[in-house]
């Protein structure tokens, strides 16, 4: 039989689908009490800095040098706090567990199309657990917090569904950021809930309230806005804002959730999947071309020896979603 190649025409829609996250200001007694927590609001703030960046050529011109370090750096831009008698942040967002795992969106290649489904398929019916657990414990951790969950005395994180009747409630702190798993009873329950989602046995809507007790009058941080060309002397920081009030990006949060690939080679810490495992942060990517989403999805397809971790990692491919077709980039 001919090797399977991509097809020139292959996307996935993604099957984890966070909303945008809303930001409110409270105190950690009242976590109970939904009608104690206010919307976080925008305002501007304006500080007059020191200069501490300089071009190579202005580090080797001293004059120059000390001309531009007694000027001073004006900063222009959004933030946020809590109010200064709460002590609480709450996030909140929703989260959609889609199914048709099995199914790309298009995919003009009948043989190909098959296979896949085939594959992934007997992958859904026997390991799809094993991802479910990876995504609930990103639930009960708090990573989507981000920089909102550093140097916190307690977090909270509450989640609900429609057949639970009580919430399940995690410390987040029980779950460190480095791990990916862990055998606890609520994770376990969470896990069963996005797996029956990704299955396609229920449509699962999971309602998420995180709560991070930060201190009076704390900064929080919502998703920072990318504005590009500034123009010199305007605002050059924006802060995401629903309704002018504080929010967080669903891209974010997204990105947060899928954070469960430490089956790249020689890994120290999970990071986001992505085709080539890409770490903008960082300008790394450790996935190689022997080891990529394509590569490995082919070689699979093509009944080549994948391991579970490669299976693994390229069906969390599928559930992120994209345009992977041949010659896309």
């Amino acid at each position: 039989m001919t090797n399977l190649t991509l097809p020139s025409v292959l996307a996935f829609d993604r099957k984890l689908e966070p909303s945008d996250a809303l930001m409110y200001s409270g105190n950690w007694e009242k976590i109970k009490d939904d009608t104690q927590w206010q919307a976080i609001e925008l305002f501007e703030r304006r500080n007059r800095a020191v200069k501490s960046n300089f071009k190579q050529e202005v580090l080797d011109n001293e004059e120059e040098l000390q001309k531009q370090v007694a000027e001073a750096n004006l900063a222009w831009g959004d933030d946020a706090t809590l109010a200064h008698e709460h002590d609480t942040l709450k996030v909140s967002f929703s989260l959609r567990v889609v199914g048709g795992l099995d199914l790309p969106s298009v995919c003009n290649k009948a043989e190909f199309e098959r296979k896949f489904r085939e594959k992934i398929a007997d992958y859904t019916n026997s390991n799809i657990e094993a991802l479910a657990k990876r995504y609930a414990y990103n639930i009960a951790n708090g990573r989507f917090l981000w920089r909102n969950r550093v140097g916190a005395q307690d977090i909270k994180i509450i989640v609900k569904h429609s057949s639970l009747s009580t919430p399940l409630e995690f410390n987040a702190y029980n779950f460190p950021l480095n791990d990916t798993t862990a055998d606890d009873a609520s994770i376990n329950v969470l896990a069963q809930l996005i797996k029956a989602g990704l299955a396609g046995n229920e449509n699962t809507l999971l309602s998420m309230n995180a709560y991070v007790r930060l201190g009076e009058g704390q900064r929080i941080w919502p998703s920072q806005e990318m504005v590009l060309n500034s123009p010199k002397g305007e605002k050059s920081r924006h802060l995401f804002n629903l309704n002018g009030k504080a929010a967080m990006h669903c891209e974010k949060i997204g990105n947060a959730l899928r954070t469960i690939d430490d089956w790249y080679p020689e890994a120290i810490a999970p990071i986001a999947v992505e085709a080539y495992g890409s770490v903008t942060q960082r300008g790394e990517a450790y996935r190689s071309s022997k080891n990529d989403f394509k590569t490995l999805l082919l070689k699979w397809l093509n009944d080549g020896n994948v391991s579970e971790d490669d299976k693994h990692f390229v069906v969390a491919m599928v559930i992120r979603g994209g345009v992977f077709g041949e010659g896309e980039s």
